[in-house]
């Protein structure tokens, strides 16, 4: 493993970006046109219901303070609805339409990310938890281009926020079957799952941190130890005990739901000191020097790592960072707070790279890089 290089970053920013108080008041507005939908609210009563909507949107949600701006491939919440368009559809439209703007955007990214291939990969790992449509936009990509005698697809579907952990054991496992380069592709489209009519603390908390996320790079023997990427050093994964219900994603009736119980920050807090040091044992660094790329599940999950394992702020800047300018991408947001250390110049060479991600499970997931 330690002749695995990640590198080959190449993100997108979904075209349609809003900044968090404009998305906040989004979502305040929608919740009060899909009750006035549902229940014929006179314009008195549904303006009296959005300024509740914006008390309890300002108490539950994660605010400009802690997430300059998200991003979505939908024009909804800059221009138009085409998912939410509330006055027919109180909770927005069918899983239907949603899985057909998942699939509209994906191949859409795929043909873009792309364009300017002339050597295909053997193996491209699609990594996604936002939709699911066969064939996928890999596969399309693969089949369109001719490639299909040359490139593998594979499928990383359904683990959430932790994936791209597995997704590189997967590309490490290729590549010691002899595959001379893994491409992986996340393709997070989190806003394509709102249910504007469930007004639940919960759920407002979910609404207030999810954002789309699309981004590439590749796992590649390292020929040198002067080529710009990560090595890969280690991996590890554990699912905790008595917490399958800490946190679900599961198909509904509009898209995806997920739920998260409130405690998750202590139940990661529990494990995560002897999951660190085991990690690190195995890779063979000191903590204590490390820069950490924690999933940003929310701002308190970065505060409950950072207490619990005694960082420094700056240790955890790059995941604030990424959370801040982007929001929670579930499984795209580990590789671009790669791709932030990666090209930082305050980040030295042979500086330690420590990775933890969580989903459901629970599923705590980490690995260890060092900056080349």
């Amino acid at each position: 493993m330690p002749n695995r290089l990640v590198t080959r970053f190449a993100a997108k920013l979904p075209e349609h970006e809003l900044d968090q108080a404009q998305a906040l008041e989004w979502l305040a507005e929608a919740h009060a046109a899909s009750e006035a939908s549902r229940r014929g609210l006179d314009p008195a009563a549904r303006a009296a219901f959005a300024q509740r909507m914006r008390r309890l949107v300002k108490r539950f949600s994660c605010g400009p303070d802690k997430i300059r701006a998200r991003a979505s491939v939908l024009p909804d919440f800059t221009s138009g609805p085409t998912i939410y368009d509330l006055a027919e559809h109180p909770r927005g439209r069918g899983t239907a339409e949603r899985s057909a703007a998942f699939a509209a955007a994906v191949n859409a990214y795929f043909e873009a990310a792309y364009a300017a291939e002339t050597t295909p990969s053997p193996d491209l790992i699609h990594v996604t938890c936002t939709g699911y449509v066969a064939p996928s936009g890999a596969q399309r990509l693969v089949a369109e281009r001719g490639w299909g005698a040359a490139t593998r697809v594979t499928h990383a579907y359904h683990m959430g926020c932790y994936a791209a952990l597995p997704a590189l054991r997967m590309a490490a496992g290729y590549l010691d079957a002899g595959s001379r380069r893994v491409d992986l592709a996340h393709t997070e489209l989190c806003t394509l799952h709102l249910d504007p009519s469930d007004h639940s603390p919960e759920q407002l908390v979910v609404q207030s941190l999810f954002a789309d996320g699309l981004i590439r790079y590749a796992l590649e023997p390292a020929a040198s130890d002067r080529d710009p990427g990560l090595r890969l050093l280690a991996l590890a994964e554990r699912i905790l005990p008595d917490s399958a219900d800490a946190m679900q994603w599961v198909v509904s009736d509009t898209g995806l739901r997920m739920t998260l119980a409130r405690d998750i920050p202590e139940r990661i807090g529990a494990v995560v000191r002897d999951f660190v040091a085991e990690l690190c044992a195995r890779a063979e660094v000191a903590a204590a020097r490390a820069r950490f790329a924690v999933h940003p599940g929310g701002p308190k999950i970065i505060d409950r790592v950072r207490e619990v394992l005694e960082l420094s702020e700056e240790q955890v800047e790059a995941s604030r960072q990424v959370l801040r300018e982007h929001g929670n991408m579930s499984s795209a947001t580990l590789p671009h707070i790669w791709m932030r250390l990666l090209a930082d110049p305050r980040v030295a060479p042979g500086t330690p790279v420590v990775s933890l991600a969580f989903g459901p499970g629970l599923t705590i997931s980490g690995g260890v890089m060092g900056k080349q």
